[in-house]
């Protein structure tokens, strides 16, 4: 069987993302024989630069946008250069870094659009330098640039996933940014994603967004949004229940009975995610023309050059399009 390749985006310069991919190319890849073709795209002198330091001493592949389809395994590291200038291999922010950053989606949305990859999975970026306020995220700038209306934001791990309504938001913006249309909206994409590239009808949760449910004010947002959304989800036949309170949800014998945990923000159902399952989760963006995911950690500068830090995320990444090619 013939796999169409998965792009990895190496992401920010100044991050622990080399180091994880080099430690996930010994001990999964090739160890496990992924038949997916992965394909970096990034800075080559780079990530050479950083191999060497790190003590490995694999073959690189180097290839361009023309030959990615002779690109048939994993044997090398492939890799398609993206110049990058930088006088130091663990080098701060650059005024270099944000044009290098956006060549390399430019190159792998070019690929993705042209049909010739299964998807993208990218490093972690630092979001407050590169987006510089335009964008609330990585998901939301992805949305922009492939001209998608809607997207939604899965933590993703096999026992449990969740998803916040709103994403990148001050908590303060919230409660006026939550529409019955939103949330009608995100849950069918997600229940959509589940039953066609996991195979899976999902048992969902709703949570409420104030404390117990409740509110004291005349109308409460789950009486004026939440609950008709719950309830026109249910006549659509989606597998839905709720509301629950979010301070006593993430209980083990309440959160056990579902796949997925609809939030009303984000460190709502966010922080009891890591909490449980730390690095075994991935951030997916649902509703691209593509499948794209990132390792559920950011760049962790303080880590650095240390060859200290936990591949897991990338690993289950890059385990979740194995998964899903091959059914």
């Amino acid at each position: 069987m013939n796999y169409k390749p998965l792009l990895i985006l190496l992401g920010e310069p100044y991050s622990v993302f080399i180091e994880l991919f080099l430690k996930t190319y010994k001990k999964y890849i090739l160890k496990n024989k992924i038949k997916i073709p992965i394909i970096l795209v990034g800075s080559y002198k780079l990530f050479e630069k950083q191999m060497k330091y790190f003590n490995y001493n694999f073959d690189i592949n180097l290839i361009n946008e023309r030959s990615i389809n002779k690109v048939k395994n994993n044997k090398k590291i492939n890799i398609i250069d993206v110049n990058h200038k930088f006088k130091k291999i663990f080098e701060k922010k650059s005024s270099y870094s944000n044009d290098y950053i956006k060549n390399t989606f430019r190159v792998s949305l070019k690929l993705l659009q042209k049909n010739k990859a299964c998807g993208l999975i990218n490093g972690p970026i630092s979001k407050k330098k590169f987006l510089k306020k335009r964008y609330l995220g990585i998901t939301e700038y992805l949305t922009s640039l492939t001209n998608t209306k809607e997207t939604s934001m899965l933590i993703f791990n096999k026992e449990l996933s969740v998803c916040p309504i709103t994403t990148h938001l001050p908590i303060n913006k919230v409660a006026n940014n939550l529409t019955k249309k939103k949330i009608c909206a995100s849950v069918i994409r997600l229940n959509d994603f589940y039953i066609n590239k996991l195979k899976i009808k999902p048992k969902i949760a709703i949570l409420g967004l104030n404390p117990h449910c409740e509110s004291n004010s005349f109308i409460s947002e789950e009486d004026k949004i939440i609950r008709p959304a719950l309830k026109y989800l249910k006549l659509k036949k989606i597998n839905i229940s709720g509301l629950f309170s979010a301070d006593t949800f993430f209980l083990k014998e309440n959160y056990k009975k579902y796949n997925l945990v609809i939030g009303m923000y984000h460190d709502q159902v966010l922080t009891p995610a890591k909490t449980l399952f730390n690095f075994d989760a991935i951030n997916i963006t649902v509703g691209l023309p593509f499948i794209r995911i990132s390792p559920d950690h950011g760049p962790n500068e303080n880590m650095v050059s240390k060859n200290v830090s936990n591949p897991l995320s990338l690993i289950k990444s890059i385990d979740f399009f194995k998964r899903i090619n091959a059914s």
